[in-house]
């Protein structure tokens, strides 16, 4: 059989292909004749053919058919043999494969061998590939390597002793003895590998990190040597002393030192020394001083050490190159909790990278920029964001809008610049902004009494400029429907108030039920005030055709609205002052609980609840009874009479009617927060008889352990002259003796 061509030329020959079919053509040539020289076991050309294999596998070609003749290779007797036969077993076999269980005799004896070469190639080979099984049976002469004079050997052994303890954490303890000399050894490459297996084994075991805790001093000194030595052609990179060695250095120095005051304190003055002498003209010393700044960062270090330390990362916001910038944003970002003003040194800085073309580094700035937002910056703070937020990619918008108004709520200086910044997030990125925005927006501007007139003329010059912005639309026209009489009185005292006619404001509420640009909810929200006009403006008549027209609308929610309003002019038309008054102020309880804002159909509505606290009546029991009532509806009188003690409120309903007629199918129902438990009773009757001649009684049962206030969300259903009636309400206001 001739002989099989060479690794070189079958290189030259696969370079010269033109097309991908014919590369494959000439492979699969060359795999049929390696194929059939492993058929008649050829051993003079072996190790040609496997290094052939090896090349046609980083091609990306399958080569596992070679897998066995690894085996032979590394059992030979050649050098040559053994070092293509363990390269080619690292890279075809793994511990999925049963074949290389095979090896480990073989790994044992060259572990054992006399060149130190070979034993070499062994380490590297059960570093690499080793199975659990594997290193198991081949630890004891890994940890004979490691105890050996010779410094080739030594560093490959601890590497593989890393790969040992991961695959087997427990044979860990087998190598400590082993450590004990690892960092008094001269040699560079002893010292890196030796610092990556105590790294190894602190991260995996508290008693080993406990163990080497002692250690700290003879780190310090030889990173001090790093630093302090002179040049040295073989360690140098860029004017730097073993960078690599260093950085390992540091890492396990973050280790040792996190949580313990003595180890921090002994290294506090070497990473000072670390952090002031390194040259930052190069990415290596920039890389040294990013490690430095996280090891500063994670130990217990002086107050002044982590003020320099954010120093650096401000420095590296003034670095060209983005990684490097990228890097201190994200640093700043992890530590701006706990050395909040050390970071604000470098507000200006931050808010320059929200410019940045990168959209990594825009992301970073904007999530830091918010985190720096406090009491005594939001003006300025606020301004740049706003600034950013008009000028942003569509990805950031939504997140931008959600921090803006998260930093306003919190740190507002006064309600009209709350409401001119919310105003100008819905102008910019209304679209963008979260589903809570409105009914908050709408809850600001109610408890803002003295800017009514003042928003409301705001919002409708808004709208008159642009109608795309569905949230802030549904904001203008909810305002304007309760303060459109504000806005044509023209009683603005904020700014120069505008002249507005009634028809005016109708004409801009009739534009957006029609407009396509509004969506269901913002129809719902202009006609309904629209109708709330209609106890406001003069122009009843005009109102009543506007909704009637919508009483036939081919939109479901808005025709059930048109025709509701059309009633209330027709059949309750006494009612409709009453039932659109302007909304009380609203009050936000706990979020486990009921809360006083309702909402209905997109919209804010009140409950209708008065409540009246008659004095206490001191029973003969010297328990406190507390009667007081709610009118739910017109005519319908609820009563609770609350009887505490000290587990249990006992809560009696009584209701009355006062109407002409009676209510049949009278059903109570109430509903309490989780931290409470609520038992109702069956009620005395299903009818409350007509002109106050009877009541209903019912008797609810609280259970209240933690003493929390009570507040329950009730439901009345019944029928009174032949049409069904539901109310909802929620009662917050239940005397502190029902409950403490």
């Amino acid at each position: 059989m001739p002989a099989p061509i060479r690794l070189r030329e079958l290189i030259r020959t696969i370079r010269t292909a033109r097309t991908q079919a014919e590369e494959r053509e000439m492979i699969q040539k060359e795999c049929a004749a390696i194929r059939s020289s492993f058929r008649e076991e050829d051993n003079t050309y072996r190790c040609r053919n496997v290094a052939k294999l090896l090349y046609m596998h980083m091609l990306g070609y399958p080569a596992h058919f070679g897998q066995l003749e690894c085996l032979k290779l590394i059992a030979s007797q050649k050098f040559t043999d053994k070092r293509i036969g363990y390269l080619g077993a690292m890279l075809l076999l793994d511990e999925r494969q049963d074949v290389h269980l095979l090896m480990t005799n073989c790994i044992k004896n060259d572990l054992n061998h006399s060149t130190q070469y070979v034993q070499g190639l062994a380490l590297c080979t059960l570093g690499c590939m080793g199975s659990s099984e594997m290193c198991r049976d081949l630890a004891g002469e890994v940890e004979k390597l490691l105890k050996t004079s010779n410094s080739y050997l030594r560093k490959k052994a601890a590497l593989c002793a890393v790969h040992v303890i991961r695959k087997v954490p427990e044979l860990m303890e087998m190598f400590l003895p082993a450590t004990k000399n690892l960092l008094s050894e001269k040699n560079h490459g002893v010292l890196h590998t030796s610092v990556v297996l105590l790294t190894e084994m602190c991260e995996r075991s508290p008693d080993m990190l406990a163990h080497f805790r002692k250690l700290v001093p003879q780190l310090v000194r030889i990173l001090k040597n790093l630093i302090m030595s002179g040049y040295s052609p073989e360690h140098d990179v860029s004017g730097i002393s073993d960078p690599f060695l260093q950085v390992r250095i540091l890492r396990l120095l973050r280790i040792l030192g996190k949580g313990d005051d003595d180890s921090s304190e002994a290294m506090n003055d070497i990473l000072a020394q670390v952090a002031t002498n390194t040259e930052t003209s190069k990415n290596v010393g920039n890389a040294i001083l990013y490690e430095t700044v996280l090891t500063i960062m994670d130990i217990k270090s002086e107050s002044g050490l982590r003020v320099l330390a954010i120093n650096i990362l401000g420095r590296f916001l003034l670095n060209n190159d983005k990684n490097i910038r990228y890097v201190a944003l994200t640093s700043l970002l992890k530590t701006v909790q706990t050395d909040h003003n050390a970071v604000q040194r470098h507000r200006s800085t931050i808010v320059d990278c929200l410019k940045d073309l990168d959209v990594s580094i825009k992301r970073r700035a904007m999530e830091l920029s918010f985190a720096l937002v406090n009491g005594n910056n939001i003006r300025g703070m606020m301004k740049e964001l706003l600034y950013f937020l008009d000028s942003c990619d569509p990805e950031f918008k939504a997140d931008c809008a959600s921090g803006v108004f998260l930093a306003a709520e919190k740190y507002a200086p006064s309600k009209r610049w709350h409401i001119d910044t919310i105003m100008r997030v819905l102008t910019t990125a209304g679209s963008y902004v979260r589903d809570d925005s409105v009914p908050n927006l709408i809850q600001l501007i109610t408890n803002s009494v003295e800017m009514h007139a003042y928003t409301v003329q705001r919002l409708y010059k808004a709208l008159l400029d642009d109608i795309s912005q569905q949230p802030l639309v549904q904001v203008a026209s909810w305002c304007i429907g309760e303060y459109g009489d504000l806005l044509v009185s023209g009683q603005c005292e904020e700014e120069e108030p505008i002249q507005v006619t009634e028809d005016e404001v109708l004409d801009v509420l009739e534009g957006l039920l029609v407009s396509n640009l509004s969506t269901p909810v913002t129809r719902g929200y202009a006609l309904t005030a629209i109708m709330k006009l209609s106890t406001r403006f003069t122009s009843v008549n005009r109102i009543k055709k506007v909704v009637s027209i919508y009483g036939s609308s081919i939109d479901v929610e808005l025709q059930q609205r048109a025709v509701e309003y059309n009633a209330l002019f027709k059949k309750y038309d006494h009612m409709r002052p009453a039932l659109l008054e302007r909304m009380p102020i609203m009050e936000k309880t706990a979020s486990n609980g009921p809360t006083e804002i309702v909402q209905t159909n997109g919209e804010t509505e009140p409950s209708v609840v008065e409540a009246k606290h008659p004095p206490p009546v001191t029973q003969p029991t010297n328990q406190v009874r507390t009667v007081f009532s709610l009118y739910i509806r017109k005519n319908t009188h609820l009563g609770l009479e609350a009887n505490p003690n000290p587990n249990i409120a006992v809560i009696t309903i009584h209701a009355s009617n006062s109407t002409e007629a009676d209510m049949t199918d009278f059903v109570f129902q109430a509903a309490v927060p989780k931290t409470f438990q609520l038992q109702l009773l069956s009620p005395s009757s299903n009818v409350v008889p007509a002109l106050n001649q009877g009541t209903v009684t019912q008797v609810i049962r609280v259970l209240n352990p933690q003493k929390q206030q009570l507040r329950m969300r009730i439901k009345l259903t019944y029928t009174h002259k032949g049409s069904a009636v539901q109310d909802l309400a929620e009662v917050n206001n239940f005397p502190p003796q029902s409950w403490q």
